[in-house]
């Protein structure tokens, strides 16, 4: 199903991340997470590209696997960053031969080693060519872009990143997703700053619960830039044990979920790590079963 039509048929969505799987033990252990998480019926799951396009075909595997066993509706990251034209229109072409409808465009990471874009003849230097060039050669698709609450890691003015953002808006893009964050605030204030820009797509608030001192050490190196409230760092640093410190970090997203539902956001996004227990637990917590409980 195309975004938009989702966007008309959900008043609220709820949607999970998750990235390719390099072994068959973490093949299986995705997939049983899948299936806890399918009876919340999301809106969309969506499946992570690595950087230079290091996971390409781990990708598209999954996503078809995704589509064929489950039914629920994918959306596919597509990084251009190291690619030609050429390349990405092929990527594109398999996609929508397998009845993808949506992608998420970005233009990448850097490969590890790479201390600058690599500079690929007749290639992409930006997410908003990307976002031009599948809007053009690929009308039917839905596009999402990504959007940095506290700002993008690579660009200290502001103000210009803001200009960024729109100009991949005005591409062509039909909504926004944005990197994770912990503190609600940061994020309506990016609202607001996106509206002061004349942007009006939908912008759904990515949540990552902290699970334990490990994923915290992989959102650090995954959302550079990330800030991480004082509050939230005492109630971790307070934990005595493994359990506890997860505890707290699914307490605290579960009351970002809680605020950003009351503040009738359009989306909430959730990366899970490729895992079902703390998603169920804010969904517990919050005292419902599925993603359309959520919504009302």
């Amino acid at each position: 199903m195309h975004i938009n039509e989702i966007f008309k048929r959900d008043k609220m969505t709820f949607s999970f991340e998750f990235f390719p799987p390099k072994t068959e033990k973490a093949a299986q252990t995705l997939f049983n997470s899948i299936q806890n998480l399918a009876p919340l019926s999301p809106s969309y799951v969506s499946v992570t590209y690595g950087a230079g396009g290091s996971t390409r075909e781990l990708t598209h595997e999954l996503v078809k696997r995704i589509q064929a066993e489950t039914g629920i509706t994918v959306v596919s990251h597509l990084t251009c960053v190291g690619s030609s034209r050429d390349e990405i229109r092929h990527i594109l072409e398999e996609y929508s031969a397998s009845g993808i409808e949506n992608i998420l465009a970005l233009r990448g990471d850097l490969p590890r080693g790479v201390g600058k874009l690599p500079d690929v003849k007749d290639g992409f230097r930006y997410a908003s060519e990307l976002v031009a060039f599948i809007k053009k050669h690929f009308p039917h698709l839905g596009i999402g872009v990504a959007g940095f609450p506290e700002g993008h890691p690579e660009t200290q003015n502001r103000l210009r990143e803001m200009e960024h953002l729109k100009g991949k808006i005005d591409a062509g893009a039909d909504y926004i997703c944005t990197q994770l964050f912990f503190d609600n605030r940061d994020f309506y204030d990016f609202c607001e700053r996106c509206e002061h820009a004349g942007i009006t797509v939908p912008i759904l608030a990515g949540i990552m619960p902290i699970t334990s001192a490990k994923s915290l050490e992989r959102m650090a190196e995954l959302a550079l830039g990330a800030r991480y409230p004082a509050r939230l760092l005492r109630a971790l640093e307070r934990a005595e044990d493994p359990d506890y410190v997860a505890n707290v970090g699914i307490h605290w997203a579960t009351e970002q979920v809680r605020d950003l539902i009351d503040s009738k956001v359009k989306g909430v996004h959730f990366y899970t790590l490729n895992k079902s227990k703390a998603t169920l637990q804010i969904y517990n917590s919050l005292g419902v079963k599925s993603s359309t409980a959520l919504a009302k």
